[in-house]
């Protein structure tokens, strides 16, 4: 399993971790949110001194009930923020979050964004497989029904896990007709599913594996974790520890989070207890 980024190959023998920058006043947790280019300069250098493999911005939240952004507000938002992205982080690996084609080739053309991280996985912009044809960047693909407004009124399937595989062979399937091959999995913790849903798809999420694609989980301080301990986003992060630490278990091969120093921490004690096994069946 490998990867291209920034020309170099990556195997992902180790875990990436994935910081989050939301340049939004809405994301769901208040502690990712940044609201002007200084601050972000400042998140952005924390997170990779914290151990962050890859920074992921986004300028439009994609919570239970938000609308889409259209494209000149959401570049206002991103332009700053991307330009020093280009001035002082050029040597760092980043990803951009957006639904939109031409913000995605802005963003890959004039500023190096090194992945385009797509939630809709090309179903909300009929023009984004040829883009990212044409981009040659990694491409993340995230499983959701409908949009990030009426997500949660989509959440029946005739199988749970079989109908996003489905999903995914499909996309893949054109993807790589295109000539698209630097493909990442992410199942969508929270979009169109329940909240047992979401535990049933990290149940199973070596079933990803079949596609023989990096697999992304995003589980951070997600409802799933804050509603089933009858607490708040703010008070997750012990509960997004866990699941990652069984994520990782499964077969995941990144893990975006709000807290990078602890994910870090967590995929260095999740390495030492996996060579701890391996050296003991050897």
């Amino acid at each position: 399993m490998n990867l291209v980024l920034k020309g170099k190959l990556h195997n992902f023998s180790n875990p990436m971790v994935m910081g989050i920058l939301n340049i939004t006043p809405d994301s769901f947790y208040s502690g990712s949110r940044v609201d002007n280019p200084e601050m972000a300069k400042e998140k952005i250098a924390l997170m990779f001194e914290e151990g962050a493999d890859i920074v992921d911005i986004g300028a439009m939240s994609s919570r239970p009930g938000a609308e889409i952004l259209d494209t000149e507000d959401e570049w206002k938002r991103l332009e700053p923020i991307l330009k020093i992205v280009s001035a002082k982080f050029a040597d760092k690996y980043f990803s951009l979050d957006t639904l939109n084609s031409v913000i995605a080739a802005r963003a890959v053309n004039d500023y190096g964004i090194d992945i385009i991280n797509d939630i809709s996985a090309g179903s909300l912009d009929k023009k984004r497989f040829e883009t990212i044809a044409a981009l040659n960047v990694p491409y993340i693909i995230m499983h959701m029904k409908g949009t990030p407004s009426n997500m949660q009124q989509n959440t029946e399937y005739n199988s749970l896990l079989g109908d996003i595989i489905l999903y995914f062979s499909e996309k893949i399937k054109q993807l790589n007709s295109l000539g698209v091959n630097d493909i990442i999995v992410d199942p969508g913790f929270g979009f169109s599913k329940t909240l047992d849903q979401n535990f049933t798809l990290l149940n199973n999420l070596e079933s990803f594996s079949v596609f023989e694609m990096p697999i992304l989980v995003g589980l951070s301080r997600k409802s799933m974790i804050w509603k089933q301990l009858n607490t708040t986003p703010e008070h997750a992060l012990n509960g997004t520890t866990a699941l990652n630490m069984l994520a990782l278990s499964k077969g995941a091969n990144i893990i975006r989070v709000h807290d990078v120093k602890e994910a870090v921490e967590l995929v260095s004690l999740y390495n030492k207890t996996s060579s701890s096994i391996e050296k003991k069946w050897k």
